[in-house]
């Protein structure tokens, strides 16, 4: 497996970048042009709330091999303001101050699991995980 890719987030424009090495990335390690585009999206998703949230932080992706799956894992780290309610804003139905409330929720959708860490006052941290092969209820379908 090759090193982490790390891309700062300060402002719209690292979106993109972000979204690009994502796309990249998720094609070199053998996923569908479909699924490069889901990863691609989730990554946008959430290097918004960075710009839009928290001001700054970091997206990295590394690829994955566990348990015999191969896959992609991308990491967004901010040092903001915190989420107070986690899974409300996990919530089809929440609806954000600031935006369209579609970040988070919108990622849970196009990737295969995610994890949300945050604490009020001292930043968040997303993960979230594409498998190479497999459907949105996890069954192996064979290569993407």
């Amino acid at each position: 497996m090759r090193d982490e890719i790390r891309v700062r987030i300060v402002s719209d424009a690292d979106t993109v970048v972000a979204r690009q090495a994502g796309r990249d990335e998720a094609l070199r390690l053998g996923f569908s042009r479909t699924d490069a585009t889901f990863i691609a999206t989730a990554i946008s998703e959430i290097a918004r709330n960075i710009t839009v949230h928290a001001g700054e932080g970091e997206i990295t992706l590394r690829g994955l091999s566990e348990a015999g799956r191969q896959g992609l894992i991308v990491t967004a780290r901010d040092e903001g303001p915190g989420i107070p309610d986690v899974p409300a804003v996990l919530r089809d139905d929440y609806i954000s101050d600031i935006g369209l409330g579609m970040g988070l929720w919108g990622a849970t959708r196009l990737m295969d699991e995610i994890d949300v860490s945050s604490e009020p006052g001292k930043g968040t941290t997303v993960t979230m995980k594409k498998w190479r092969g497999f459907d949105e209820v996890g069954s192996l379908l064979g290569t993407g």
